[in-house]
């Protein structure tokens, strides 16, 4: 029996997709934005597919503030931005 994937929301296109594919992006219990590229890190998680199409409309829908309830630094997107770039998420 083959094991069941996950399925989690992209923020920026509202699609379905497999968990592996997206980018985790996690608010810790301090309040720390931080990009969660294994799945793992405790807190509040909100999933980005890597279009980079995603990336414009979440910044521009300020979804991520929605989601976290706080402002996001401008550097949780450039990292965002850059691992787009890179096309790689297992760090």
């Amino acid at each position: 029996m083959p094991k069941k994937i996950p399925l989690r929301q992209c923020l920026g296109c509202r699609e379905m997709k497999p968990k592996p594919e997206l980018i985790r992006i996690v608010r810790a219990k301090t309040g720390e934005i931080s990009l969660d590229f294994r799945g793992k890190m405790p807190g509040r998680g909100a999933y980005l597919c890597q279009d980079p199409n995603c990336l414009k409309r979440i910044i521009k829908a300020k979804s991520l503030e929605r989601a976290f309830s706080t402002q996001i630094p401008a550097e949780v997107y450039e990292a965002l931005e850059e691992q787009l770039q890179r096309g790689d998420t297992n760090e």
